[in-house]
C-alpha cells in the first residue's frame, strides 16, 4: 500500500466534516503522482528515441542501403524516415506538454481529462511505431519480389510472403513487449490515479 492509497483510508474512515479538507490533500498528493509518471513517460520517449537512433552509429547500414537502392527504395526509406522523424518529434512534444499541463491544472475533472489525454498520446505513439515498422517490412517485401520477379516461381513467392508475415508478426510481438514494459506499467498508475481521482469527484 503506498502513501497515497494510506491517505485516502484514512480520508475514508475520519468524520465526515474533516473529507473536504482531507479531499483537497488527497487531490493534491494524486496530481503530485500523475505529474511524476508523466514526467517519466517524457524521460522514457527521449532515452528511447536517442538509444534507437545511436545504433546508427554502431550498425553497418551501408549494405541495407545498397540494397534499398537496387530495388529502388532508396527515395522512399528517405522520405520516410524525414517523415517518421517529425512525427516522433510530435509525440515528444506532446509527452511534454502533457507533463506541463497536468503540473499547472487545478481542478480534478481537468486532471481526470488530462490523464485520459495522456493515455491516448501513448497510445498513438505505440500504434504508430508498430504500425511503421509493419508497413516498411510489407513494402521492401514487395519491392524485393517485384525486382526478382522474372526469377521467382509462384511457390517461392507465396514462400517469400509467407516468411516475411511470420518475421513481421514475431517482431511486432517484440516490440509490443518492449513497449508494454516501459509504458505499460506506467499507463497502469496512471489509469489507478484515474479511478482513484473518480471516486473523488464522485464524494464531492
Amino acid at each position: 500500500m503506498d502513501l497515497l492509497d494510506k491517505y485516502k483510508k484514512t480520508w475514508e474512515n475520519q468524520p465526515e466534516e474533516g473529507n473536504k479538507f482531507s479531499a483537497v490533500d488527497i487531490y493534491k498528493m494524486a496530481k503530485s503522482k500523475s505529474s511524476s509518471i508523466v514526467k517519466w513517460i517524457f524521460i522514457i520517449g527521449i532515452l528511447e528515441f536517442v538509444i534507437f537512433n545511436s545504433m546508427y552509429f554502431f550498425l553497418d547500414m551501408e549494405e541495407a542501403y545498397l540494397e534499398y537502392e537496387k530495388i529502388g527504395l532508396m527515395n522512399f526509406v528517405y522520405y520516410s524516415q524525414v517523415l517518421a522523424y517529425i512525427i516522433l518529434f510530435y509525440f515528444l512534444v506532446m509527452f511534454y506538454k502533457n507533463y506541463k499541463s497536468i503540473s499547472t491544472i487545478d481542478s480534478t475533472k481537468k486532471l481526470m481529462k488530462k490523464i485520459l489525454k495522456t493515455r491516448k498520446t501513448v497510445r498513438n505513439y505505440v500504434l504508430f511505431n508498430l504500425g511503421f515498422m509493419a508497413l516498411m517490412m510489407i513494402i521492401v517485401m514487395v519491392a524485393e519480389i517485384n525486382f526478382k520477379s522474372e526469377e521467382l516461381e509462384t511457390k517461392q513467392i507465396f514462400l517469400i510472403i509467407l516468411l516475411t508475415l511470420v518475421v513481421t508478426l514475431v517482431l511486432l510481438g517484440v516490440l509490443w513487449l518492449f513497449y508494454q514494459l516501459l509504458y505499460g506499467i506506467l499507463l497502469k498508475k496512471l489509469n489507478i490515479n484515474y479511478k482513484e481521482l473518480a471516486k473523488l469527484d464522485e464524494t464531492n
